[in-house]
């Protein structure tokens, strides 16, 4: 959980983090398609040839050249990170000049109950102004640029990409020079006007879940399940971390093809059905 303090000024205001928004993944898992079993993946140097298990696994920085420099966690705890406990406000802009294309990920700023003064303060401030403020603060051991506004009388915090993240587009686009007939400008008018209502992200359902859990339970000759989409997890859920997570066994698998490993340890006594 990340938890550290708003540096507005002369103002501290203790605060923690939670995620916002999640993803709702499908539940697919990579299977031998001769018998339905599940594939696994071990980790391999490509020096020694030897498996790695968890436990021996470091971070390596790739230089231009090539070469790959070892590091470890201590290196990683001395590099100049100002902001590793606190979302330091630079200053404050108008909401309309954070380009949405910039937004990464929202988390959403709670209160810690000695704050809880200061923290309505600063929330009654940006209401009045109408502006954001633009703050850094460490995430997962990199520095992020991030911007603050409320919602729904909460802080939100939404970090933002850096310039040289942003691809620019390249393929040809029609300039202005292109010909539009003013017929043809007041039809496609006509039309978005028509089609223009207020917009609700509710009314918009996401059918294929739905869709591929009967597929599925059709397989297996169990009843159809809900419709409609199962909502999100439980507020107590992950928050944010607040600097390098700790070693938890081994990541999901994202090995190269070819590492794959024989029969997936242990069982559920969960049949795979083809």
């Amino acid at each position: 959980m990340w938890d550290g303090a708003i540096a507005f000024g002369p103002v501290t205001i203790p605060v923690r983090l939670y995620p916002a928004t999640y993803q709702r993944d499908l539940p697919f898992r990579q299977v031998h398609r001769e018998d339905g079993g599940k594939i696994t993946f071990r980790r391999f140097c490509a020096t020694c040839g030897k498996e790695v298990p968890y436990s021996e696994v470091a971070k390596g920085y790739q230089l231009p050249s090539g070469d790959v420099v070892t590091l470890s966690d201590e290196d990683l705890a001395a590099l100049p990170l100002e902001s590793t406990r606190r979302i330091q406000v630079v200053h404050f802009a108008a909401p309309a000049e954070i380009d949405p294309i910039l937004t990464a990920r929202t988390y959403y700023v709670a209160p810690e109950p000695a704050g809880a003064a200061a923290y309505a303060l600063f929330r009654a401030a940006l209401e009045t102004t109408g502006n954001v403020a633009i703050v850094t603060l460490t995430l997962r051991q990199r520095e992020a640029l991030a911007e603050m506004r409320v919602k729904g009388g909460v802080l939100v915090l939404r970090t933002l990409l850096r310039p040289d993240e942003i691809v620019e587009p390249g393929f040809p686009v029609p300039d202005a020079a292109v010909g539009v007939s003013p017929a043809d400008l007041r039809l496609a008018t006509s039309l978005i006007e028509s089609m223009t209502r207020q917009f609700d992200p509710a009314a918009h359902h996401d059918r294929y879940p739905a869709g591929l859990g009967d597929l599925a339970r059709h397989r297996t000759g169990q009843p159809a399940g809900p419709t409609g989409p199962t909502g999100p997890p439980a507020p107590t859920g992950p928050p944010a971390p607040a600097g390098p997570p700790a070693p938890a066994g081994p990541a999901a698998p994202t090995g190269p093809p070819g590492t794959a490993s024989g029969p997936a340890g242990g069982t559920t006594g969960k049949k795979t059905v083809r």
